[in-house]
């Protein structure tokens, strides 16, 4: 992680407060890290702390069954093809704590 464990519980709990856990919120974050990237407003240093950012915010949240070292890893990889802008992540079911029919 790149914040110690109690800042990012922190930031967990503060942004659950405010509901800024929304799909919607998300997919403009993304839109707008890929937009400032493809214009060299975003350098590509930021664009890896942003995704680390979430990568943490993810891993902090995810049930204690399903934390793991490569738990962190996965979502960090899927992160990176959806900022990559038009790739297919596939399913999340990979993720997901019980397997879907």
């Amino acid at each position: 992680m790149t914040k110690p464990y109690d800042q990012q519980k922190r930031l967990h709990w503060e942004l659950t407060n405010v509901e800024l856990r929304a799909q919607a919120t998300a997919v403009g974050l993304v839109q707008l890290c890929i937009e400032l990237r493809r214009a060299n407003v975003l350098a590509e240093p930021a664009l890896e702390r942003i995704k680390d950012a979430i990568a943490d915010e993810v891993a902090v949240a995810a049930p204690r069954v399903t934390a793991s070292k490569n738990y962190r890893k996965d979502v960090r990889s899927r992160l990176d093809r959806i900022f990559a802008g038009d790739q297919d992540v596939g399913s999340a079911d990979a993720l997901a704590l019980t397997p879907h029919p």
